[in-house]
């Protein structure tokens, strides 16, 4: 997203506005599916479950951890991936907060 389609919205708008945008992506919510019920895993571990060549993998988790959905810590050789609880409470409460949907009666 280019700079002047962010000019003139508040930085809360832009900044889910990129979180969502990373979350359109099926491999990205293949990734994110898979650390819900592997909370810290490496790329090779992620690989199993994808489509994708390790170097595709690796370019969709630097996405996640660009839009802070997951984060990395190094051990050894290798980044163990997990869920950045602190972000999807910001998307939860955005969601449930910005939409009003109606009362199903």
């Amino acid at each position: 997203m280019g700079i002047t389609k962010k000019m003139g919205f508040a930085f809360k708008i832009n900044e889910m506005a990129d979180v969502l945008k990373a979350l359109g992506n099926p491999a990205r919510l293949k990734i994110i599916q898979f650390l819900m019920d592997n909370p810290t895993s490496n790329c090779g571990e992620i690989q199993v479950v994808l489509p994708l060549a390790q170097s595709t993998v690796s370019k969709h988790l630097s996405e996640l951890k660009g839009v802070k959905l997951i984060t990395g810590k190094i051990k050894g050789n290798n980044i163990y991936y997990s869920l950045n609880l602190k972000t999807w409470l910001k998307v939860k409460e955005f969601m449930l907060s910005e939409i009003n949907l109606p009362r199903e009666d």
